[in-house]
């Protein structure tokens, strides 16, 4: 037993208070409550100092202490002595002989059991007030079968206890294990919320905010651990006590979540995890209450995203839902689904903007707008690029395009087209710009490689005439290199010119475009309509554009 300890203490963690006798004091720690009922009373805790000769302490602050049960350990009464009676103490004085000195002539000392308020320990200790002389091991017993102490009995305890007048335990029962609760172990990290990504070479960007966790559809969100009976105890009489079961929570399932397993929760859409402690949430679509810039970084999500404000220079918005924006994009990037902008569009001649389906916006300067079917603009196209899978539509307000090139499959239509200072503008339709570009794009490409397998042939055939014996190692490992490259470039070739002749049937199928001009059509203006090609000379007013005769044909509106 530690030197400082007067006796065992008394209580514990489960009991609800813990008392230790030491020799600069009495303590008392009280444990917190999980809210249920209470495990003692004070009354319960003045008797126990009152069995262990506790008498002199503030009542005041104990009731303090356990109203607060902030499971501190506070000192409530000074130093504890054994009580001695006064002869005794005159021989002890005069004698200056050792407390724990055994008197063989006198009376033996009585034995006391102390159990612990959760029965779980027993302990000796002796009362000298008739006698010193040492009790026998089975002195010892009977006291403790007189107290029904049948269980956890220290039998080398006892033996040393025996020895000296020194407090002991006697006996300890076997603790109980109470059941763990069920708890929620979640396969995601929402504290890399709002973090700049950090690279491989420590490098913050701060374009990339990581406003929101993803999750792909099947993925697994949650894993729950069952609660657990926990394993019984027994205590000093022999009394089986049983654990206190686990409490069980429910899985927090959301909306767009699916539970497999009983236990396991997974996504059932692509989206945002949100999580709200109780549920686990997959959102598809993503707000944004501010404008996307240096405080939210890039965005790329998956599903739709709602902008309050705008879309600042430099910056990406990439979705594959419906991207809907309520200010201005400004020299930004943005692609979606369908793009919808309460602003404008100021390009800024770098930033662009791309949909699978329509765009929609109040104005178009200096932009880049790609779209796989219409461009609808309420005021006015500015020098702008615009490439429409079926419509441009801009007739409401000013309904006005000027400068730059808007190419449609099916038709453009506007107010004014041009303006009086004959700006070149370009309007082509009847040829999906889509198809056009790609079209452009791959015959460029097959063209360069055509010139490459060129190359490659004519150096193996003048390395053909060469002794290759001859010739060093690595030159060796060139010329195996090239005679390996030549066959995938062939058949990237004879990929890309069906590729080709696939495209050129397509736009051969096409339909004739128009072109309807609600006021004027200004000089300076180019159309090109099923590769017919006009440029008008003088104004045009109320008119619609098509091809006949392979000529364009200026009818009325």
């Amino acid at each position: 037993m530690d030197d400082q300890v007067l006796r065992p203490a008394v209580g514990g963690e489960d009991a609800g208070y813990l008392l230790e006798f030491l020799k600069d004091g009495v303590f008392v720690t009280v444990y917190p409550s999980d809210g249920a009922e209470m495990l003692f009373e004070l009354s319960d805790v003045r008797q126990t100092l009152h069995d262990n000769g506790v008498n002199d302490y503030d009542i005041i602050e104990l009731s303090k202490i356990i109203r607060e049960a902030a499971g501190e350990r506070r000192k409530i009464a000074d130093e504890v002595e054994e009580t001695v009676p006064e002869d005794e103490e005159k021989n002890t004085q005069e004698d200056d002989e050792p407390q724990d000195e055994v008197d063989d002539d006198g009376e033996k000392a009585g034995i006391i059991i102390d159990i612990s308020r959760d029965q779980m320990i027993a302990t000796v200790r002796y009362d000298t007030s008739k006698g010193k002389k040492l009790p026998t091991v089975e002195e010892v017993k009977a006291a403790l079968a007189e107290k029904d102490v049948i269980f956890g009995i220290k039998e080398e305890a006892i033996e040393k206890g025996v020895q000296s007048l020194t407090p002991f335990v006697v006996a300890e029962g076997k603790q109980v294990q109470h059941g763990e609760n069920a708890k929620i172990d979640r396969k995601f990290d929402l504290s890399k919320k709002n973090r700049p990504k950090i690279d491989e070479y420590d490098r913050a960007d701060y374009k990339d905010m990581g406003l929101f966790v993803l999750a792909k559809k099947g993925e697994l969100l949650a894993v729950r651990i069952p609660q657990t009976e926990g394993k019984p105890g027994k205590n000093i009489f022999g009394i089986e006590v049983m654990p206190r079961p686990g409490r069980p929570i429910p899985i927090p399932q959301g909306k767009n979540t699916e539970v497999r397993n009983d236990n396991e929760l997974y996504a059932c859409i692509d989206g945002q995890i949100v999580d709200s402690t109780r549920k686990i949430d997959i959102d598809p679509h993503l707000d944004i209450n501010s404008s996307v810039g240096a405080a939210t970084g890039n965005i790329n999500f998956v599903g739709g995203v709602s902008i309050r404000g705008n879309v600042e220079a430099g910056f990406v918005v990439k979705a594959t839902g419906d991207i809907e924006i309520g200010g201005m994009v400004n020299g930004a990037i943005v692609e979606g689904r369908n793009v919808t902008i309460k602003g404008g569009i100021n390009g800024q001649n770098k930033g662009y903007i791309k949909s699978a389906e329509s765009v929609q916006a109040m104005f178009a300067e200096n932009a880049v707008i790609e779209a796989g079917r219409d461009i609808i603009i309420t005021d006015a196209v500015l020098h702008s690029q615009l490439r429409a899978g079926n419509m441009v539509i801009v007739e409401e307000k000013r309904g006005m395009i000027t400068g730059g090139s808007i190419a449609a499959s099916e038709e453009i239509r506007c107010k004014m087209a041009g303006n009086a200072a004959a700006v070149v503008t370009k309007l082509s339709v009847g040829i999906d710009p889509t198809i056009q570009q790609r079209y452009q794009e791959i015959c460029r490409e097959c063209k360069e490689d055509r010139g490459r397998l060129k190359q490659i042939t004519q150096m193996l055939n003048t390395l053909g005439k060469i002794d290759v014996s001859r010739l060093p190692q690595q030159r060796i490992d060139q010329i195996n290199a090239l005679t390996r490259s030549q066959f995938p470039l062939a058949g990237k070739i004879k990929r890309a010119e069906k590729e080709i002749q696939a495209l050129e049937e397509a736009m051969g199928r096409m339909k004739d475009g128009k072109i309807r001009v609600m006021d004027t059509v200004y000089p300076g203006v180019r159309i090109t309509i099923n590769s017919v090609i006009m440029n008008v000379q003088s104004s045009i007013r109320r008119c619609l554009l098509s091809v006949k005769d392979e000529r364009i044909n200026i009818g009325t509106y």
